[in-house]
């Protein structure tokens, strides 16, 4: 392996020499601009202040590797090595090493100390970087220049096509992003039916009592359950008095609805039986314990005499009923108990009271009132809603009440609200 070394003491010199070297070990075009550049840049302080410069270059055949060396001299500003066009393998105070894949020197045009081309000053050799027969420094770097256009045209070529693949990419992909969407949605309007239809069947079926008009409106507080905590019941008895049954069980979601259920099947297998209205929600606290203890759910029970009016009413721990009269007066139905799971369950004696033709009873659950988290203000606001919509169909009264009482909600719960009336004679 042979080590050469020249002097240059202008940035001209030094980038003949480094292009004639390059040339010489069959560089890349744009491998040797790289290197030209490279060099000047980070020489150019020390040879604008008119400090020589060295480059040496080494070839290891056994390698293939060409080893080029440019050395300033001591106690000048070191070489200008920072983002160079060609990045350097090794950079110290006084010198910067690039080790690049080459090829032997060709014989054709060796770098020449003395060169009629680049002459040498007093006192410091010089390359040629044009031997007999070899391109002159014009003409390789017209060589370089060509190569890098031709690399830039390249790129720009293949950003082109990387471009056109994108915009290919994500037009597939919008359209597969429009059928995951059209997919979606007929997966909702699938779910949501089933929903729908699961809704429907824990609803009893409609009854029909001459001289009463009834009408319900649900809610659950969450679109992904089909129903919650609140149910209602109702059947006519043997007797013709009509049975109503109102269950708001703890907790949301389906996980609640078998609670529910089972308290509603429970006061309907006892109604039916005969017992009296206010032994049934002891009763079934007794029948469901053994099976769930687990089960805590307010209850309210009413039974209406269609023919003469006379309405009994049984709590536990329910939100009272709503009583609103023709005329405009509005009370709220008090009936003491405790719900069943709760300590002591059971009913006291039924409050009473008879309803007029045009009157209007109001039963819910807590989550009509309290979606804002405030109770009384929410026992306001229903005899309000209810007011406004005492003379509306029935069958619009539950659900309007509920529009006007949710249009605020702080505190989503499951809903529920029945309307009956007794219809005029």
């Amino acid at each position: 392996m042979t080590t050469r070394t020249l002097t240059c003491a202008t940035t001209a010199a030094l980038s003949r020499a480094v292009r004639a070297l390059a040339r010489d070990h069959a560089l890349d075009p744009a491998v040797r601009a790289r290197l030209v550049l490279s060099a000047a840049e980070a020489a150019g302080a020390a040879l604008r202040a008119g400090r020589e410069t060295g480059l040496t270059w080494a070839y290891d055949p056994e390698e293939g590797v060409l080893t080029v060396v440019l050395r300033m001299p001591p106690g000048g500003t070191g070489p200008m090595a920072g983002d160079l066009p060609l990045a350097a393998d090794a950079v110290t105070e006084d010198e910067v090493v690039w080790r690049l894949p080459a090829s032997a020197a060709s014989s054709a045009a060796p770098v020449s100390p003395t060169s009629p081309a680049s002459p040498a000053s007093p006192g410091q050799a010089a390359p040629d970087g044009a031997g007999e027969g070899a391109p002159d420094d014009a003409a390789l770097a017209a060589e370089e220049l060509r190569a890098v256009v031709a690399a830039a045209d390249a790129l720009t070529a293949e950003h082109r096509r990387l471009n056109d693949e994108l915009a290919e990419t994500n037009s597939g992909v919008l359209a597969l992003y429009v059928q995951l969407d059209e997919r979606d949605e007929q997966l909702r309007t699938a779910h949501g039916q089933t929903l729908r239809e699961l809704e429907d069947a824990l609803r009893p079926p409609p009854i029909k009592a001459d001289g009463l008009e009834l009408a319900v409106h649900y809610e659950p507080a969450g679109t992904d359950a089909p129903t919650g905590g609140d149910l209602y019941d109702w059947f006519v008895l043997p007797d013709g008095t009509v049975h109503i049954t109102i269950v708001d069980a703890l907790g949301h979601g389906v996980t609640s609805t078998r609670s529910a259920l089972n308290v509603t099947h429970a006061v309907r297998t006892l109604a039916l039986e005969g017992h009296r209205l206010q032994s049934i929600v002891g009763r079934t606290d007794e029948i469901l314990r053994p099976f769930d203890r687990s089960v805590m759910a307010t209850v309210l029970l009413a039974r209406i005499d269609p023919a003469t009016g006379e309405l009994w009413l049984a709590n536990g721990s329910h939100p009272p009923a709503l009583l609103l009269r023709r005329d405009g007066s509005a009370r709220y139905l008090e009936a003491r108990g405790r719900g069943i799971g709760f300590p002591l369950p059971g009913s006291e004696t039924p409050l009473t009271e008879r309803l007029a033709p045009g009157d209007l009873l109001v039963l819910y659950t807590d989550g009509l009132t309290e979606s804002r988290r405030d109770p009384i203000e929410g026992e306001k606001r229903l005899i309000e809603a209810a007011h406004k919509h005492l003379q509306s169909p029935i069958e619009e009264v539950p659900g309007a009440i509920a529009e006007d009482m949710h249009t605020v909600i702080l505190h989503p719960d499951d809903t529920l609200a029945m309307a009956v009336r007794v219809a005029g004679r």
